[in-house]
């Protein structure tokens, strides 16, 4: 009871925090839809202010012995994600086509060999609940093949063995997935914070961000997965344990493709001065051509772990479908585009036509360019270094993508929590206005909107992208 009084007399701003960010989470999880825009603003923008507050302002003392702020914050974090539990998602409906291709391997089906429509326009309905699931995840995801790599289908088959018959059951597992590997993002996290010598607290503006919360625990975005295997192996490549990191690296893949692009990128490091064996020893003094030969086993390594996860699924059939649906998704789709956008209308201007199928033959283009001048001119002598470079090309992907979700830019979030930028952090509270375009039923956007968005990311990321060079110049005078 002393504790208790002594928290309440010491924290009230603490606790008066944590209250309204209890109630707008119990609102985002159970009493909001995605049409109600301006709930969905207000609530949005009170957690993140509230957050702010938290991790900024809040300054603990008196706690009771084994308890510091960190721990109060950490267990803050997971409390909030504990809320959403027995919520259905309601900013998204890609958590019935999880629920459908989990239930699909236990039936004994391969989930990449067959459409939902391919059963249902038939009658045929070969799990429980097809109907249902197949109304839910929409026309677009029902007339194509999946396009999820098979670590993110053994959850979704998981979720699927413990459920039993249960939508809710289903959710509940998978969710319960997504908080866990949150909790490992935020204990690898915190321990590469404090191996580059980086304040730890960096962590909370990763694990406490309500957009991180609502998207990958509310929503069931499975890039908390994917995030949690690609922070864990930074750390332990960091300790120099580069073959352990490749194959952790090939689980990330296995969840989520975004890590391949960052393959590259790996030449910087491993042919650097600081790179360092399993021994913890320097490689100073050992040849570039010894770097290169340690990159190419790490790249065997993570080739041969992504194919033998693949093997299970594999056939003829299964590359045909894998690589048309990924196609269509990265280049036959529009939503909450950038430098797109702006291609897309001055080819409107000059053809009168929507030039998609130019433009997004140009624009990878640009992107692999991009990356290979990152990955051969520029240093990555340092794991903060290489950590920068694997944010800023994952920006330019962004930025010149047809489609970027809101949950896309998780991944900005946690690699910039180990750099000196911010702006991802400014761009998962701008993201909040991309869900205005299902104000209305034809959900279709608003450019004016989306162009103040943009303006926001784009004017804080040259802000900051100018200010560090100044710095970098200034340090070196």
């Amino acid at each position: 009871m002393f504790a208790i009084a002594n928290l309440i007399k010491h924290h009230k701003f603490f606790l008066a925090l944590l209250f309204l960010s209890v109630i707008c989470y119990l609102i985002f999880g159970y009493d909001l839809v995605r049409t109600d825009t301006s709930k969905l603003l207000v609530v949005y923008i009170a957690l993140f202010s509230s957050t702010f507050f938290l991790i900024q302002h809040c300054k603990f003392y008196n706690l009771p012995k084994g308890l510091d702020s960190f721990k109060v914050l950490a267990g803050v974090a997971i409390g909030f994600r504990l809320l959403f539990l027995f919520a259905t998602p309601n900013l998204s409906q890609d958590f019935y086509r999880f629920i459908w291709d989990g239930r699909m391997i236990l039936e004994g089906f391969n989930p990449y060999l067959f459409t939902p429509d391919s059963f249902i326009l038939k009658g045929n309905f070969p799990i429980a609940q097809a109907q249902e699931l197949h109304k839910g995840m929409g026309a677009l995801s029902a007339s194509h093949y999946t396009n999820y790599p098979p670590l993110n289908q053994l959850c979704f088959a998981i979720a699927a063995l413990f459920s039993g018959k249960s939508v809710l059951g289903s959710v509940v597992i998978m969710r319960i997935i997504i908080i866990a590997a949150d909790i490992g993002t935020l204990y690898f996290g915190k321990k590469l914070l404090e191996r580059l010598k980086l304040p730890s607290n960096r962590i909370f503006w990763f694990i406490l961000n309500p957009f991180i919360i609502i998207e990958l625990t509310g929503n069931l975005h499975f890039e908390g997965v994917m995030i949690f295997f690609l922070i864990w192996s930074l750390y332990v490549l960091h300790s120099g344990r580069w073959k352990w990191a490749a194959v952790l690296f090939a689980c990330s893949i296995s969840v989520k493709l975004i890590p391949l692009m960052f393959l590259p990128l790996f030449y910087g490091w491993f042919t650097s001065t600081s790179f360092r064996d399993h021994n913890n020893t320097s490689r100073q003094g050992i040849s570039v051509v010894a770097g290169i030969k340690r990159l190419m086993q790490f790249y065997g390594i993570v080739g041969v772990i992504t194919l033998l996860l693949f093997i299970p699924f594999f056939s003829m059939a299964f590359i045909d479908n894998y690589a048309n649906t990924v196609g269509l998704w990265f280049g036959n789709f529009e939503f909450n585009a950038s430098i797109y956008y702006l291609a897309r209308a001055i080819g409107y201007a000059i053809t009168g036509f929507n030039e998609i199928a130019i433009i997004t033959k140009i624009l990878p283009i640009i992107t692999v360019l991009i990356i290979l001048w990152f990955s051969f001119f520029r240093p990555h002598n340092t794991m903060t270094k290489f950590i920068t470079a694997l944010l800023l090309v994952f920006s330019f992907y962004l930025f010149l993508s047809t489609t970027v979700h809101p949950w896309y830019v998780a991944t900005l979030v946690i690699l910039c929590v180990f750099t000196d930028y911010k702006y991802p952090i400014i761009w998962s509270l701008a993201l909040i206005l991309s869900y205005l375009a299902y104000s209305n039923t034809a959900n279709a956007e608003n450019l004016l909107i989306i162009g103040l968005e943009y303006a926001i990311v784009f004017g804080v990321f040259l802000w900051e992208l100018v200010f560090k060079n100044r710095r970098i110049k200034k340090a070196n005078t």
